[in-house]
């Protein structure tokens, strides 16, 4: 796999560099959001790993820039910040995962291999459930032919749902699958992006799809 690590500290992107290329494969080394932000762009890369604090241009423009012109390369964000308003933001932007420094590598090789893994689901056939209709490839989402505009992550989070449908899908169970964090970790995170979900997908719509099975979780259904 290619991968681009963003990442301003050099001894921290030369230990990065070391580590992934043992599990071969090929790395990119950048040490600004500027020069980031071009080689990200370039289509070469099949992830991107990417600091917040950036000399130039900070990760989270780099990423926003990324999204607005419409790279769908998976993002893992590198950050010394743990708050759960840094993380929402991040995720917001685009990110497809978060990883706080300081970190074990054997997390990071985890972490990588978890959305090597969700990019390959990504490349399949259109996924339907109901009135829904997700397009893998391009993470586009149509309910009864309107098109539905979800962040990555919301995007993420509906794709995991909709390959559960009628399955109760308990908060440990969206952090282990769509975030790869620990429960305690993502309580608050999950219920804000399901309440996000539910307006976007539900709001306007009679039938409501996303239901929460009081003191268990969450499930897509037709009510």
């Amino acid at each position: 796999m290619k991968i681009l690590v963003v990442e301003d500290e050099k001894k921290v992107a030369s230990f990065i560099k070391r580590g992934l290329e043992d599990d071969s494969n090929q790395v990119t080394l950048c040490y600004d959001g500027a020069e980031g932000l071009k080689r990200a762009s370039s289509g070469e890369f099949d992830l991107v790993i990417l600091d917040c604090m950036l000399p130039k241009k900070d990760g989270l423009a780099v990423l926003n820039e990324l999204r607005d012109a419409g790279s769908k390369v998976p993002v893992l964000m590198l950050t010394a910040k743990a708050d759960t308003t840094d993380v929402v933001s991040g995720l917001d932007a685009g990110a497809d995962d978060y990883l706080v420094k300081p970190f074990a590598f054997a997390e990071l090789q985890a972490r990588v291999r978890a959305l090597t893994r969700r990019s390959k689901q990504d490349r399949g056939a259109e996924i339907l459930f109901a009135d829904l209709r997700l397009d893998p490839v391009n993470h586009k989402v149509w309910r009864d032919q309107i098109e539905i505009v979800l962040t990555a992550k919301e995007y993420s989070l509906l794709a995991y749902m909709v390959r559960n449908a009628g399955n109760v899908l308990s908060r440990a169970n969206i952090a282990d699958n769509c975030w790869e964090y620990p429960f305690e970790t993502f309580t608050n995170i999950i219920d804000v992006y399901i309440n996000y979900l539910r307006k976007k997908v539900d709001g306007k719509f009679p039938t409501k799809l996303i239901h929460t099975v009081r003191g268990k979780g969450y499930i897509l259904k037709e009510s």
